[in-house]
């Protein structure tokens, strides 16, 4: 566990102790305060109840999701309001999760995955992804529809968890010419002080906008240029790392990444010299979803899962420790009754609350089927 997680979950372990003695002195008549009834985690936290409770029969349900991107206390909560176990697998790339799960032959294998956008696609393009039942779904009716509605027919197989921007962040204390584009990034000036997500659509897709092509390009001439493009970019990125590139960041390894909004409002949380840039070509815009493999040992779980994570006194913990965009209404609403400086922070950052011409301006990684070999190969050299 980083220690910016580690911060944010003393933080609510001091507002949890907080709260369970404000209601132990309300409560009267000897009677037990309703959190002291509650189930909390081992962080403090105290549990919502399911709203709706799911019915199932499974005793374990078994995720498989990215690194840092659902709060801790959501997993515990689950498994403690449920009485069930709950067994969680990380990964850090789309290329990771389709390799896990593509096989189709995992001893145990999962009932929840949460692919993000092109991987949605290619998903479902190769049935692997079960059509979701929406009469099981209750609370999705606590997501945006004017953001969700981006999803498209992919919505028939996945919930909307959590979208946002790939684009630049820079230490305004130790980099003297500011980036403005994706093509400022090769300046002989950044040698060995970026550090870049381990995902070839994002990175390709960045060069690919240098050269006025499109994110989605297939020509293979095309990305030939791109290729030649990012050897000449290499001695500029001192690292790949999609588990948590705002560490190198934060340690002062680097002084420049090409990252998510996520990660970038979370550096700039604990250091202010940390700007976020949406680069004049655009920026790469993601979708992440919650999905059900049709290999799935319990799907009846699975629903239950999806419905306690869209509920708003859990999912806006997601403000705190991994703070994408939201397309949840209910946490927004959640956080702005019960927690109103998380939901300032939120909403009063271009970081996280993505300005709507931002995403407007931004391009979206899609599902190219076997163009996508090419897309494999390049990045095979390129980190070699």
């Amino acid at each position: 566990m980083n220690t910016h997680h580690k911060i944010h979950r003393l933080a609510r372990l001091i507002l949890s102790s907080v709260l369970l003695l404000a209601a132990a002195a309300c409560a009267a008549g000897g009677e037990p305060a309703p959190e002291e009834e509650g189930l909390v985690t081992s962080s403090g936290f105290a549990c919502p109840e399911p709203n709706p409770r799911i019915e199932f029969e499974s005793e374990t349900i078994n995720i498989f999701t990215w690194t840092e991107y659902v709060p801790a206390d959501i997993f515990d909560c689950f498994g403690l309001v449920y009485g069930v176990e709950v067994n969680v697998d990380y990964f850090s790339s789309n290329e990771e999760l389709y390799s896990k799960i593509s096989l189709g032959e995992d001893i145990d294998p999962y009932d929840v995955v949460h692919p993000s956008d092109y991987m949605i696609g290619v998903l479902i393009r190769e049935g692997i992804l079960a059509e979701l039942d929406a009469e099981k779904l209750p609370n999705l009716s606590n997501l945006d529809p004017n953001l969700t509605a981006a999803y498209g027919n992919a919505a028939n197989y996945v919930v909307p968890y959590q979208m946002g921007t790939q684009a630049i962040i820079y230490n305004s204390d130790t980099v003297e010419t500011a980036p403005n584009s994706w093509a400022d990034l090769w300046k002989p000036e950044y040698e060995g002080r970026i550090v870049a997500v381990d995902d070839s659509r994002v990175i390709i897709g960045a060069a690919l906008l240098t050269l006025g092509y499109d994110v989605n390009e297939t020509d293979p001439a095309h990305l030939e240029e791109a290729k030649q493009k990012l050897l000449d970019l290499m001695p500029n990125i001192r690292v790949f790392d999609s588990d948590s590139p705002k560490t190198p960041l934060l340690a002062g390894d680097v002084d420049l990444g090409i990252v998510w909004n996520g990660e970038a409002f979370l550096a700039a949380q604990e250091n202010p010299a940390f700007k976020y840039v949406f680069p004049e070509e655009g920026s790469i815009i993601f979708y992440d979803g919650m999905a059900i493999p049709v290999t799935a040992p319990h799907p009846d779980i699975a629903y239950a899962w999806f419905n306690y994570l869209l509920q708003g006194d859990t999912n806006w913990l997601t403000l705190v420790d991994y703070p994408y965009t939201n397309p949840n209404k209910a946490a927004l609403e959640y956080a702005k009754t019960n927690h109103p400086d998380v939901y300032e922070a939120y909403i009063s950052s271009p970081i996280t609350n993505t300005p709507a011409e931002m995403f407007d301006k931004g391009h979206e990684v899609i599902d190219l089927g076997e163009a996508l070999l090419l897309y494999d190969e390049i990045w095979t050299e390129i980190k070699q």
